[in-house]
């Protein structure tokens, strides 16, 4: 099973792409040695440095009748790779 549920697509994620920095939403239950095997293996690169975060659930008012919705908790993973090396995923058009 994929340890790695997604790349999170953000403007700050995004600035971060053109330094080398790559973010992905991973499972909780994930660990850093994991989630470094996982990124080479499917994007054929080098992983130099791995960051994880624990992002908690929190709640939001929301609908026509404000009411409040819950977010799960997610796990938040950054992964440096080596330089010149980076992750087509994370390309934007008209941008170097």
């Amino acid at each position: 099973m994929s340890k790695i549920l997604g790349p999170i697509i953000s403007e700050k994620s995004m600035s971060e792409a053109s330094k080398g920095r790559f973010t992905f939403r991973v499972l909780r239950s994930a660990t850093k040695a994991e989630i470094k095997k996982e990124v080479e293996k499917r994007f054929k690169v080098n992983v130099v440095k791995t960051f994880t975060v624990n992002i908690k659930g929190r709640s939001l008012r929301a609908g026509v009748r404000r009411e409040e919705v819950s977010l799960a908790p997610f796990k938040k993973a950054i992964v440096v790779l080596k330089k010149d090396q980076k992750i087509t995923l994370f390309d934007i058009g008209g941008k170097e």
